[in-house]
C-alpha cells in the first residue's frame, strides 16, 4: 500500500532547511511499522540531502564547497533566464538528489543518530518549495 502527503516549505534563500520533523510526523500519521519512506522535491533548483543535523558548521561547509564547485555567474553557463544563480542552481540540484528513500522501522524513519533530512535551496532569493512524502508498506 502507498500513502502520500505533501509539504510546502517557504525558504529564505540559499541554504539548508531541516524537514526531519515534518517527515517523521507524516510517517507516524500513516501508522506504518515497517516500510519505506520516499521524499521527492518538485523543483529543479533545490534538492534533498541527508546530512548531519547536530553541528551547523557542516551545512555551512557544504554551502562553501558547493559555491566553489559551481559558482554563481560562471561564464561557462549560457542559461541565465532568472539571474546569475539560475544555471548554478540547476547544476547543484543535479549533483545532489531530487528524491530520498529512507527505511521505516518502528513507525519512524530509521535515521542515524546525527542524520537529518534537509531541503537544500540553491537559489539566492526566497521560494516556495513543494515536496511529496510517500510511504510504502
Amino acid at each position: 500500500m502507498i500513502q502520500r502527503r505533501g509539504i510546502h516549505l517557504e525558504t529564505q534563500g540559499r541554504g539548508c532547511y531541516e524537514i526531519t520533523g515534518q517527515v517523521q510526523t507524516i510517517v507516524a500519521s500513516f501508522g506504518v511499522d515497517l516500510g519505506l519512506c520516499q521524499v521527492f522535491i518538485h523543483h529543479t533548483s533545490a534538492s534533498l540531502i541527508v546530512s548531519e543535523n547536530a553541528d551547523p558548521d557542516v551545512l555551512r561547509d557544504l554551502d562553501s564547497f558547493m559555491a566553489r564547485l559551481v559558482p554563481d555567474g560562471d561564464p561557462l553557463f549560457v542559461h541565465r533566464a532568472e539571474g546569475a544563480d539560475d544555471m548554478p542552481a540547476h547544476v547543484r540540484s543535479v549533483l545532489t538528489h531530487s528524491a530520498l528513500s529512507i527505511p521505516i522501522n518502528a513507525g519512524q524513519c530509521d535515521l542515524g543518530t546525527w542524520q537529518g533530512i534537509f531541503v537544500w535551496e540553491h537559489r539566492t532569493r526566497p521560494h516556495r518549495r513543494r515536496l511529496t512524502v510517500s510511504v510504502f508498506s
